[in-house]
């Protein structure tokens, strides 16, 4: 059960990273690319740093399972679409097609990668420190 709680509370670790990701990409890189490739990069970067942070938080407070790595990786997947959804909605006043718009595979859009890396990377990480 601690594990758990410390992996739910981890979750906020992700939005700080996924917030300054975002922000760099504003202020800086965005101003020399069109919206949708700086929207990539910026997937690609977030996809990166989640990597590297749930990396050391396996490493600080080890999983027991990939049963429970992958539980993690449930709950992280829903409250990263419920915080995408109540936050960008009622919070930021963004549309919903707007906030839909990011799942739009068909546009280029690739933010379901951050979806299925949150999903993903706890059980990736179980399974690299395993060896």
């Amino acid at each position: 059960m601690k594990t758990m709680l410390f992996y739910v509370l981890s979750w906020f670790g992700l939005v700080v990273l996924a917030i300054l990701n975002g922000t760099i990409r504003v202020k800086g890189y965005a101003q020399f690319t069109s919206e949708l490739t700086a929207h990539q990069l910026s997937t690609l970067i977030l996809v990166v740093l989640m990597g590297i942070y749930i990396y050391i938080l396996t490493g600080v407070f080890p999983l027991d399972s990939s049963q429970q790595a992958l539980l993690i990786g449930g709950i992280w997947l829903v409250m990263t679409v419920m915080f995408e959804f109540i936050f960008g909605h009622y919070v930021m006043g963004n549309a919903w097609s707007v906030l839909f718009h990011d799942y739009n595979v068909f546009e280029g859009r690739v933010w379901l990668i951050v979806l299925v890396w949150a999903l993903l990377a706890p059980y990736v990480m179980y399974q690299l420190r395993s060896y």
